[in-house]
């Protein structure tokens, strides 16, 4: 691989962003990809080119169906409509495409047609022009095996829907400039896509996942029926491989694929020879499960297992991906509720054996694992860690959940400070977010409602959430938080426990748990009233009604050191400000600090919202013993006995309950 940063947005800009895309293949993906590129970019010029004229009119009025249900569901603004739809052209003549600064080619998988249309695009763009294919399967050095200029063409693999689905493989073959892959890693970051860098391999990570795991369910259908087969593997995925088949319409594109891994890896990738003879496969909806024989269940579970693992472990031995980008993709891309090398380590190393050993004696010839199963689970999945100038950039990726901290980032990002604290070389750490959306949008929920009534529990799960907001307060190396873009909750405490804090300009921070009827125990009562006491007015406001705190508003504040205009820029500074903080940075004080009263008022969120009374009782008494403590672990104690009082509240049982049936509280009936 040829990246230069895990984190997409430290790459330096090569390219300008581009104002002019044509789209080659107005069928059923390469519309799609062009709503998203017109959503991301509004003032973009966007040509959809095509053979034939209807399909050109009914892919512009996909895009028009769009907007106007997004603008419906309240999701986009009807001026932000207008734009998304303006400079929209569709047209059967590639003349149309000169000029344009990126052509995509979203065509049938036939690889003389794909050669076709690039002559015919290379002989209309210039030079510097990049061009992609959408290609699922077709290695790039093929399909641009004819082109003058190499450099700067590869693959850009979108999946369905491509305007909602992030993922997209991002192919390094040996014919494209490093830099390209650069740009589009980084364009696809800063316009909220997942890239995902894979080798220029027959069908690339993910289709390999997908592929193989659908085919194998097919020549499992000597065992089981397609319904079976898919209630079984509900347990793996969020929609059964049969019923996926039905809605892509995919059974062609699995005899394509894995025709192809066939004709060059085996014929232990050759297709069933059911998915010719099949238009549409009798299952079941993804809500629903059919009682399954246990032998037969078992036998389904080992193959799509053995077939999930073995694919696994053959990307990671060939290295056509990454080990957290193949968990990853598959989580966001493909459905998988977990990625499989989780799956591995869930199961274990004696069960994932046994699962291969079974999978190698039925299916002969299939990839097993050239190295010990341990070695394959020897990452991180979580965290990206970056050097930048003597300093270690830790990005935090789980892009799903706005980058949400849970257990095992939390561990994964204390244990890389741990690791490189008592290195000389490195002057300290910057925490920042993946992608130009979230910093960290909070703490999942995770164990707690299942502590609900137990406040000792509930108390001790704050005492150990906090395990890495503690180990900052001590370190003796600065670790700077780069606000990349909202941080809420337990994502804002973990910015305000850093020893300083850098936004983008658009960047915002809030404290939402009085909304669900709890409290944030892991130190926003505590800490920001010690760090910024001129600010103590607006902290009473966000903890008792969940108001809002704009970066500029916070920077005059004191509480952001400065602002920045993009990522790169605010990293940049985040390492800037490490260095200054080497020699003189200040903990936050132990002894008692004065607070301004709480103004009386009546309990409602900055929404309008009524809030718990109760829960806004516990939240100003915990502040003013907070405030009042001697030391900073006491107070903290303070903050985490308040937060095991606050579940045993009827407005947190109503919060949690709602939070998890999507609706908002009533907090009127519980005080």
């Amino acid at each position: 691989m040829t990246t230069t940063f895990s984190n997409p947005l430290l790459q330096a800009p090569t390219r300008p962003t581009p104002k002019r895309v044509a789209i080659i293949g107005a069928g059923s993906i390469g519309p799609d990809i062009g709503y998203y590129l017109k959503s991301a970019l509004p003032s973009l010029s966007l040509t959809l080119v095509d053979l034939q004229q209807p399909a050109l009119d009914t892919a512009i009025a996909r895009l028009r169906g769009y907007a106007e249900k997004a603008v419906a569901r309240g999701k986009m603004k009807p001026s932000d409509k207008d734009a998304v739809l303006a400079n929209i052209t569709g047209t059967t003549d590639y003349d149309a495409i000169a000029g344009c600064d990126w052509v995509l080619e979203a065509a049938t998988e036939n690889l003389a047609l794909k050669r076709r249309i690039f002559a015919e695009v290379e002989a209309r763009v210039t030079p510097d022009a990049i061009i992609t294919s959408n290609t699922s399967s077709l290695p790039a050095a093929r399909i641009f095996s004819e082109l003058r200029e190499k450099r700067r063409a590869t693959v850009t693999h979108f999946f369905a829907p491509a305007w909602r689905n992030p993922a997209v493989e991002v192919v390094d073959w040996p014919g494209a400039d490093p830099a390209l892959v650069a740009h589009l890693r980084r364009f696809f970051c800063e316009t909220g896509k997942l890239p995902l860098v894979t080798a220029d391999a027959p069908c690339f990570m993910l289709d390999r996942i997908f592929d193989n795991w659908c085919n194998e369910s097919a020549l499992l259908l000597e065992h089981a029926s397609a319904g079976e087969i898919d209630s079984v593997a509900a347990d793996y995925v969020h929609a059964g491989p049969f019923f996926v088949l039905n809605l892509a319409r995919g059974n062609p594109i699995i005899v394509e694929t894995n025709t192809l891994q066939a004709d060059e890896e085996g014929e232990h990738y050759r297709p069933a020879s059911i998915f010719r003879s099949v238009d549409n496969w009798i299952t079941i909806k993804p809500n629903q499960r059919l009682e399954v024989a246990p032998d037969t269940a078992a036998t389904v579970r080992d193959r799509l297992l053995g077939v999930l693992f073995s694919q696994s472990v053959d990307i990671l031995d060939r290295a056509i991906g990454e080990a957290a980008d193949l968990d990853l993709g598959c989580r966001v891309a493909l459905g998988f509720r977990r990625g499989p090398l989780e799956l591995m380590r869930a199961l274990g190393e004696k069960e994932s054996a046994r699962v291969l050993g079974r999978f190698a004696r039925e299916r002969p010839g299939m990839p097993m694992p050239k190295r010990p199963l341990a070695d394959y689970q020897r990452f991180e999945r979580h965290v990206l860690v970056d050097d930048l100038d003597g300093v270690k950039v830790i990005t935090l990726r789980r892009p799903e959940a706005l980058n949400a901290l849970h257990d095992e980032m939390t561990d994964e990002i204390l244990d890389v400070i741990r690791r490189h604290e008592g290195d000389d070389a490195v002057a300290g750490f910057v925490i920042t977010g993946y992608g130009t959306r979230a910093f960290c949008a909070g703490a999942d929920i995770g164990r707690f409602p299942s502590m609900l009534g137990d406040a000792d529990a509930s108390a001790q799960y704050a005492r150990d959430c906090s395990r890495l907001l503690v180990h900052l307060d001590a370190m003796a190396k600065p670790v700077v938080a780069a606000l990349n873009g909202m941080a809420l909750g337990g994502g804002f405490e973990l910015a305000m426990r850093c020893h300083a804090l850098v936004a983008v300009r658009d960047a915002w921070m809030q404290l939402p748990e009085v909304t669900l009827g709890i409290l944030p125990g892991i130190g926003a009562m505590v800490v920001p009233y010690r760090r910024w006491p001129a600010a103590a007015a607006v902290f009473h406001d966000m903890l008792r009604r969940g108001e809002r705190l704009k970066a500029a508003r916070a920077h005059e504040l004191g509480i952001v050191d400065s602002l920045a205009d993009d990522p790169r820029a605010l990293v940049q500074e985040a390492v800037q400000r490490v260095h200054a903080l080497a020699e003189r940075r200040m903990p936050t004080p132990d002894g008692p600090v004065e607070i301004p009263p709480f103004a009386g008022q009546a309990p409602t969120a900055a929404g309008g919202m009524a809030l718990s009374r109760a829960t806004v009782a516990l939240i100003e008494r915990a502040v003013r013993e907070a405030a009042a403590a001697p030391t900073l672990a006491a107070a903290l104690e303070i903050g985490y006995r308040a937060f095991g009082a606050s579940a045993c509240t009827a407005a947190a049982r109503e919060g949690i309950a709602a939070f998890h049936e999507r609706r908002a509280p009533d907090f009127t009936k519980t005080g």
